[in-house]
């Protein structure tokens, strides 16, 4: 199937206000262009240096967001391009996210990335990490960023119920965000959980965006 296909085939799955999420690290400028022909706007990046390079290539109302784990050293190199950081896994990140867009004058929107997986390798907050910084109020009177939701990946396993219960923490998590410390806040609505391999389940436990590159692009090309 074509790139069109495979997007028109997932988005007709999709539930209204789901949002689809292209995942297209390590694919040629050439297929992003395709997907974008097809209709998609929003595409992920997992690298620093690849979305510097790619999003100057792509036509200007494409929605940049960044996925990947952030090193505080790349904040600057993204900034210009990302519209979402979905990957905040830490306090000071936040804050130097903040300062790196008033520096150019941008705003920018960010997902407060939740660890429930059982790998290490995956990074994040834990629940009780995010909900103690929120109540010491680490996520309020930021000038630069909107804090509009969170994200998540599940452990990497064919093991569905534990990837449901993976999801559901997530939304349970940020339901008490929201309606804790984000009373009123209507931008606080988004969840980014689900990939190629788990998006149906992390749909039904409340994603409003899915994050999918093998099943619209194909198998990577490193």
């Amino acid at each position: 199937m074509s790139i069109a296909q495979n997007i028109e085939r997932i988005t007709a799955q999709l539930p209204q206000g789901v949002k689809l999420v292209a995942v297209s690290k390590f694919h040629p400028i050439e297929r992003l262009q395709e997907a974008y022909a097809a209709g998609q706007r929003i595409f992920g990046e997992n690298r620093a240096q690849e979305l510097a390079a790619k999003a100057p290539q792509m036509p200007s109302d494409v929605e940049w967001h960044f996925i990947g784990h952030l090193q505080k050293n790349k904040a600057r190199m993204i900034m210009p391009w990302a519209s979402t950081i979905q990957s905040i896994d830490s306090t000071e990140l936040l804050q130097l996210v903040n300062k790196e867009a008033a520096r150019i004058d941008r705003h920018v929107n960010v997902l407060l990335q939740l660890h429930v997986a059982k790998e290490q390798t995956k990074s994040g907050f834990t629940v009780e990490e995010v909900l103690k910084a929120a109540s010491e109020g680490a996520f309020s009177n930021l000038s630069n960023v909107t804090i509009t939701g969170m994200m998540a990946m599940a452990t990497f396993t064919s093991d569905m119920e534990q990837v449901a219960s993976e999801f559901e923490q997530v939304h349970d998590t940020f339901v008490k965000l929201r309606d804790n410390y984000f009373a009123g806040d209507e931008r606080f609505k988004e969840i980014s959980m689900g990939m190629s391999n788990d998006w149906p389940i992390a749909v039904q436990h409340g994603a409003t965006l899915v994050r999918i590159g093998t099943d619209i692009f194909g198998q990577r090309e490193y």
